[in-house]
């Protein structure tokens, strides 16, 4: 199976339960890439499984996982100013439209590095702002597939407790140019499973988005 892995710290925790559980396996393989290349090769049917942005997941087949945000995420923001889309979103962009917020949108490792350099900084978290809005969470990615995907995968990610080893802790913050207590930090915003709330969340932003379908 060719699975495309957006290579954020946010997917950090999944990809870290994928290695392990294929440890022994050869049949998994990754293609690496930001949000909006990868909705691109999944539609093209180039990779067989990712976490497409939700944007583009209305029409795909999907499992019980996503990229969810309750509240603050950190890693998704608009700056003040003029109107300015993040070339590797497409979510986030329609996001920020949908909220009536101006300002350059960052996504992903950058927009994290930035906050956690620039804590007083002026933004808006565009996660919260849909939560203060809506009183619902924000699903930012939802795991597709095209062929090849075994669903017992998910439940067996949804029922583990994936631990980070420190070694790929001390990689991942030199390499994002941030500390390993800032990953820890950074992922308590985010959670995996695609419950009742996150469908309602899922259907009300697709109902504020129909031009985009």
């Amino acid at each position: 199976m060719l699975f495309g892995s957006i290579e954020y710290l946010n997917l950090l925790p999944f990809r870290v339960f994928l290695k392990k559980h294929y440890k022994r396996n050869s049949i998994l393989h990754y293609r690496k890439g930001v949000p909006s290349e990868l909705n691109r090769a999944f539609g093209q049917r180039r990779i067989d499984a990712a976490f497409i942005s939700s944007i583009r997941a209305k029409r795909c087949r999907c499992g019980e996982l996503g990229i969810v945000a309750k509240g603050e995420v950190i890693s998704v923001f608009a700056l003040p100013g003029k109107y300015r889309k993040d070339r590797e979103s497409e979510t986030s962009n329609a996001l920020a439209r949908v909220l009536g917020i101006e300002g350059e949108v960052l996504i992903g490792d950058k927009a994290l590095q930035r906050y956690l350099n620039k804590p007083e900084e002026k933004r808006i978290d565009l996660a919260l702002a849909w939560q203060e809005q809506t009183g619902l969470p924000f699903v930012f990615a939802r795991l597709c597939y095209n062929r090849g995907y075994d669903k017992r995968l998910e439940r067996t990610f949804a029922q583990a407790k994936t631990r980070i080893p420190r070694y790929i802790l001390k990689k991942e913050a030199k390499k994002r140019g941030v500390r390993p207590k800032d990953i820890l930090w950074y992922l308590e915003h985010i959670s995996y499973g695609i419950g009742p709330m996150e469908k309602r969340a899922l259907k009300r932003f697709y109902k504020l988005t129909p031009n985009l379908f």
